[in-house]
């Protein structure tokens, strides 16, 4: 008989599966979702940027003068800049390291959490060791956890996965329980535009 892909009476925090990195698809098989990987056509908001000028230029000038050798520095860098100033336009709350708990296999802290009354929600994790995949699998394991919180409606939620000068998108569908990863990788400070306008239709909930 075959053992589950985790231990059903084990205690596991989101960071946990970081950690333990079990085949993303069996992990969210046991959890009763799936998981494709796609190309994904996103919505980029035809709005005027004029609020955040300067930030790409801000993000040349402060690599020119540090080095972005630690998780730390990244996020200070690269990550919260571009999710405060989000934040800030939106008029939205940026919770950083929001505790939640669903159950004794879905809890933790979310790195980020962008809500947007009454329209889209947003969740960010920074992957550790700049480990992408294994990165993404927490951020599936988040994303599970959130459709289990929220309300139940059809509004699909939004996860990226980023290691600084790198975002990625997922997506959960929460009708067909089923996780899209987007193939395309967004850089910073170079894509910054683009992320933006993607990350606005996002939280105003216009995402394609």
């Amino acid at each position: 008989m075959r053992h589950p892909i985790i231990n059903p009476n084990q205690s596991y925090t989101f960071r946990d599966y970081f950690d333990l990195n079990p085949p993303i698809d069996e992990l969210l098989a046991y959890f009763g979702y799936t998981k494709r990987t796609e190309m994904c056509n996103w919505a980029k908001a035809d709005v005027d940027l004029s609020f955040f000028a300067g930030l790409k230029q801000q993000f040349e000038a402060h690599l020119r003068i540090t080095e972005l050798t630690t998780e730390t520095a990244k996020r200070e860098v690269l990550v919260a800049p571009i999710l405060l100033n989000l934040g800030v336009y939106l008029q939205t709350k940026v919770y950083i390291e929001y505790p939640l708990q669903v159950s004794k296999q879905l809890k933790g802290k979310i790195d980020y959490y962008l809500p947007c009354q009454g329209k889209g929600n947003l969740l960010v994790v920074e992957a550790k060791h700049d480990d992408l995949s294994r990165g993404f699998t927490q951020l599936a394991v988040e994303l599970i956890a959130f459709d289990q919180w929220l309300d139940e409606n059809d509004k699909p939620l939004y996860g990226i996965i980023t290691i600084g000068d790198a975002w990625r998108f997922g997506i959960l569908d929460r009708l067909s329980k089923q996780i899209t990863q987007d193939i395309h990788l967004y850089r910073v400070p170079d894509d910054v535009e683009e992320l933006l306008r993607i990350l606005i239709a996002i939280l105003e909930d216009k995402p394609c």
